[in-house]
């Protein structure tokens, strides 16, 4: 056992000066928080922009934050669980900390901006690993050397793991890889000329993986989580399902009519739409009932190992109780009855999900070893159903998220132009620089084996990734004002020293 927790703790245990606790993994949470990778956070989309909206939205900051709170709670709530030992452990301090640094790589604009990113990277700039945001994180907290010093945040083995909630490379890692799994793990989905949907690490990261997942080997499968990722990992979507509603009720986008219509038409005519064919369900456009009863069907075709007919009912109802009847019953107007509805409903819900978790020693390929009741997990599918039905898919959002993607695209090329203009080489930022130094050293040093492909241009992958780097790192408001800067429109210098 003593053995073990060395391990775990190799690669972060030493202390700094500046550090200020005595235990390791507290110690990786301070440098966690202390990063300005963390700070740029509370500039970053989680689903609404805050623009005209005041601070009334959470950002990514305040998403992690409370991420990090019910994955401690989780922690605490399973923690003496005998199963756990013989997964490695599960430290409170250790998925605490995982929590709060899984979304430091997010880049500007939410998931829109991971998306786009992704398809610049690897249809723009070359880059076979492309752009993911969880594997982003990994690249910010691990150690690298460069220039004879070390970058990175040094955490412990153990955080590192945690934090690999894909503990996969997108084509390479493990061998044979996860999507080729029948059925595939969550996330490890995709065309296989691509490459899983989801990732955990790029390819330059691989070697650290292996040293963060080596306690692990003998008690996991290569392509499982830790305990302590499951645990962040069911965390973040709690945090998701619920905490994400109090905005979308703040600012008047979910209305309460639409969302009794939908839940209520497919519990009265549930019986007549399973009768109907996934085209006349589609055919049938908005009217009410018919988008749940195709989430029914996506459900039962990916997730058979849990969804269950009975229990998706009851979810649908106990969503329209606690949620249409309930919350969104009295518009959002500012008082303090407003604010205390929101509050009860989100402690709560909060609590009912984290009193569901439990550890299963024998987890379905679908899932981890931490996972919620049968019950609740219905329930979540709903709520982030909702998510979906009445915020992302509506038409304004989209034309928001549109100009958002060709800001991106806009910004992306602008940058490419500016690095590969020989007479600009000494302008550069000094961080572009150093990103590109640093890419350089790591494509050296890798095989075209290890993209899966027979060959790889160092220089241009080491130009897009450092670029990839720049532009991940940003706020909402850095893209949008360094675009400004370098299509001419601004009359102020750029002098962010963060970026420059």
């Amino acid at each position: 056992m003593e053995d073990l927790r060395e391990r775990r703790l190799f690669g972060g245990a030493v202390m700094a000066p500046g550090d200020l606790s005595a235990s390791p993994y507290r110690v990786d949470r301070d440098r966690i928080v202390a990063s300005p990778f963390f700070a740029r956070l509370a500039g970053v989309t989680q689903v609404i922009s805050p623009g005209g909206s005041g601070l009334l939205v959470h950002n990514r900051l305040t998403h992690s934050l409370k991420v990090a709170s019910v994955a401690r709670g989780i922690a605490e709530k399973i923690g003496g669980d005998p199963v756990l030992d013989k997964l490695g452990g599960c430290d409170a301090d250790v998925v605490e900390a995982a929590a709060l640094a899984h979304d430091l790589g997010h880049p500007p604009f939410g998931h829109l901006g991971e998306h786009v990113l992704d398809r610049l990277a690897r249809e723009r700039l070359g880059l076979p690993d492309g752009f993911e945001g969880n594997a982003q994180s990994y690249r910010i907290v691990t150690s690298t050397q460069a220039r004879g010093a070390a970058i990175g945040l040094d955490l412990t083995a153990a955080v590192r793991a945690a934090l690999l909630k894909y503990p996969w490379t997108r084509r390479t890692h493990p061998d044979p890889h996860p999507m080729h799994m029948n059925p595939t793990p969550r996330g490890a989905g995709g065309d296989p000329a691509v490459g899983s949907s989801k990732f955990g690490a790029y390819v330059t990261e691989l070697a650290d993986v292996r040293q963060a997942r080596a306690p692990f080997a003998g008690r996991l499968a290569d392509w499982q989580q830790t305990a302590e990722a499951s645990v962040m990992d069911t965390a973040d979507d709690i945090a998701y399902a619920i905490h994400d509603l109090e905005d979308f009720h703040r600012v008047g986008v979910l209305q309460q009519g639409a969302v009794a219509a939908e839940l209520v038409a497919w519990l009265r005519d549930a019986g007549e739409l399973r009768g109907l064919g996934d085209v006349q369900l589609r055919a049938g456009g908005r009217r009410p009932g018919r988008s749940v009863e195709l989430l029914r069907r996506r459900l039962r075709a990916k997730d058979g190992w849990i969804c269950d007919d009975d229990a998706f009912a009851a979810a649908v109802a106990h969503v329209r109780t606690e949620l249409a009847d309930g919350l969104l019953a009295a518009p959002f107007d500012g008082s303090i009855d407003a604010e205390q509805a929101v509050a009860r409903f989100s402690a709560r819900w909060t609590r009912r999900l984290i009193d569901a978790v439990h550890v299963r020693p024998d987890p379905p390929v679908r899932s981890g070893h931490v996972l919620l009741a049968p019950a609740q997990w219905h329930e979540v599918q709903i709520l982030k159903f909702i998510h979906h039905r009445f915020v992302l898919e509506r038409p304004d959002l989209a034309l928001h998220q549109r100009g958002q993607a060709r800001l991106l695209s806009s910004l992306v090329e602008a940058l490419h132009a500016w690095l590969t203009d020989p007479g600009e080489e000494a302008r550069l930022p000094r961080r572009l620089h150093d990103l590109v130094e640093l890419a350089e050293a790591e494509s050296a040093q890798l095989e075209p084996s290890d993209y899966g492909r027979e060959r790889i241009d160092v220089v241009a992958m080491a130009r897009g990734r450092a670029i990839v780097d720049f532009v991940a790192a940003l706020t909402d408001g850095q893209a949008v004002g360094l675009l400004e800067a370098l299509s001419g429109r601004s009359r102020q210098l750029w002098t962010d020293a963060f970026v420059l």
